[in-house]
């Protein structure tokens, strides 16, 4: 099964910024900007950035790989409509000669407002 539907896939390639919750390794969550891409070979998500080898963000995968990254907005203001997609995974810190970055392996996804049909809150495993 595809991580994503068309409709995610639109949204998520609609997005530009994102929020990735690590986990500290005292346990405490702590929460990012991040820019993203979408993997389509492997169905992943890839977080890089310039200062991502030294980042906490990548040392906390590193000792803990359980993420979450938040894509949200607001469809419209009138009437009020919220949106978003929530994809929780396995975060994997990789680093090579070119840089280092995230992939996340989704597990988990959360989709709300995506479609103005069916607003409420829907999640599956993947």
């Amino acid at each position: 099964m595809a991580a994503f539907t068309d409709t995610e896939l639109e949204y998520l390639s609609s997005q530009r910024l994102g929020r990735l919750g690590t986990v500290t390794p005292k346990g405490s969550p702590q929460v990012r900007p991040v820019r993203f891409t979408y993997n389509a070979e492997l169905g992943t998500i890839d977080i890089g950035g310039k200062a991502m080898a030294g980042s906490r963000k990548l040392r906390n995968v590193e000792k803990n790989p359980s993420v979450s990254l938040v894509l949200d907005d607001l469809a419209s203001v009138d009437p009020w409509r919220p949106r978003g997609i929530e994809i929780r995974g396995e975060g994997e810190a990789l680093s090579s000669e070119s840089g280092a970055m995230i992939r996340i392996h989704p597990r988990r996804v959360l989709v709300w407002g995506l479609d103005p049909e069916s607003p409420k809150l829907q999640a599956r495993n993947v």
